[in-house]
Parts: structure tokens; C-alpha cells; sequence
């Protein structure tokens, strides 16, 4: 009997002490994805800002054209701006932890990377839309204006998401570089912001 209890007590106790080594790795895992800067593990959590922003995006410039009829192009680009607005914000401390950069200065970049994003999204889209719609055999196969343009939408915000705002955002948004003080200058000149001395650490970078 004693035996036999205290196998059972070994038992606990392993079973314990696996749990508790899943858990550490399991926080180990979590730590990683939430903190480290590592260009995989800062891509995933790029992943998730781009998709909230994307999602808010598509949502907007759908409703927009689909229901308020206007032209895609516009759609698009409203869209684009409520999208830009969602991604600003998860960005800066989520995804890049960014903190060590003048907010001033990546609210320039941020703005010249998005409106970059936001004339290849819109006239990308456009672009899209009108092709598709001279493919003929596609409403042949069920294929509607609507659905021209969320394909259109879809595949030109991939290409975008990747290859324009990712890159710029990891290597020139979120990274203190030579252009800051320039950025921080312009943003001080448009907000009347006139810094007491050059030690005011938004102005030396």
C-alpha cells in the first residue's frame, strides 16, 4: 500500500513538474513573439497591426462602395486613412517598439510611408478593377463589380503590405536615422512647437 502511494505521489509530482516546464516554454514562446526584435518574430507581430489596419481598411472602403456608391478609387482611399490610423497606433509600441524614437519624427515618416501606401493602394486598385472588368469570362463564371473589386482590393493591399510599408516601416519609420532632424523640424514648424534649446531631446537625435 505504501508503494503504491507513493508511486502516486511520483506521479503528481512529474505530472507537476512537466506542466511547469510547458508553461515556462510556453512564456519563453510568448516572450519572444511580444518582445524580441528579431525580423521573424517582428514580421509576426507586423502580421497582426497589418491585419487589424487591413481588415478596418477593407471594411471601410467596401461599405463606402458598395453602399455609398462611391468610385473605387475613393473608396480606397478612405479606407487607406482609417486603416493608416489603426496601424499608426499599434505600431509604434507594438510591433517596433519604437519608444527610443522622437514621436515627432516617426509621425513624419509614418506619414510619407502611408501616403505612399495610400496613391499605390488607390490607383493600384484602380488599376485592377478597370483590367478585370475586360475580362468578360468572369461573369461568365459568377463573377460581379463587387467582387471585381475586393479581388482587385485584396491583391494589390498584399503586394503593398509586404513589399512597401513592412520594409520602410522596420528600416526607416521606426528607426532613429540622419532624416530625423529634418522630420522633427518640419513637425515643429507645422504645430508652432519651438523647442527652449537644442538639448530638447525631440531636436537632437
Amino acid at each position: 500500500m505504501k508503494k503504491k502511494e507513493l508511486n502516486e505521489t511520483l506521479q503528481k509530482a512529474s505530472d507537476r513538474l512537466h506542466r511547469a516546464g510547458d508553461r515556462i516554454a510556453h512564456n519563453r514562446v510568448a516572450g519572444k513573439v511580444l518582445h524580441s526584435d528579431s525580423i521573424v518574430f517582428t514580421f509576426l507581430r507586423s502580421t497582426v497591426s497589418s491585419q487589424a489596419s487591413s481588415w478596418t481598411d477593407m471594411f471601410v472602403s467596401f461599405a463606402l462602395f458598395a453602399w455609398c456608391s462611391l468610385t473605387p478609387w475613393l473608396s480606397t482611399a478612405i479606407g487607406a486613412v482609417a486603416g493608416g490610423i489603426v496601424n499608426c497606433l499599434m505600431t509604434y509600441r507594438f510591433t517596433f517598439h519604437a519608444t527610443d524614437c522622437p514621436w515627432r519624427a516617426v509621425v513624419v515618416k509614418f506619414a510619407m510611408v502611408w501616403l505612399g501606401s495610400l496613391l499605390l493602394n488607390s490607383f493600384g486598385t484602380e488599376a485592377v478593377y478597370w483590367l478585370l472588368q475586360r475580362w468578360t469570362w468572369l461573369e461568365e463564371i459568377g463573377f460581379r463589380p463587387d467582387g471585381y473589386f475586393a479581388a482587385a482590393r485584396l491583391g494589390v493591399s498584399l503586394v503593398v503590405s509586404l513589399a512597401w510599408n513592412f520594409l520602410l516601416q522596420r528600416y526607416f519609420v521606426y528607426r532613429i536615422n540622419s532624416f530625423d532632424p529634418y522630420a522633427i523640424r518640419f513637425m515643429n514648424f507645422i504645430t508652432f512647437h519651438h523647442p527652449e534649446n537644442e538639448s530638447d531631446p525631440e531636436v537632437k537625435v
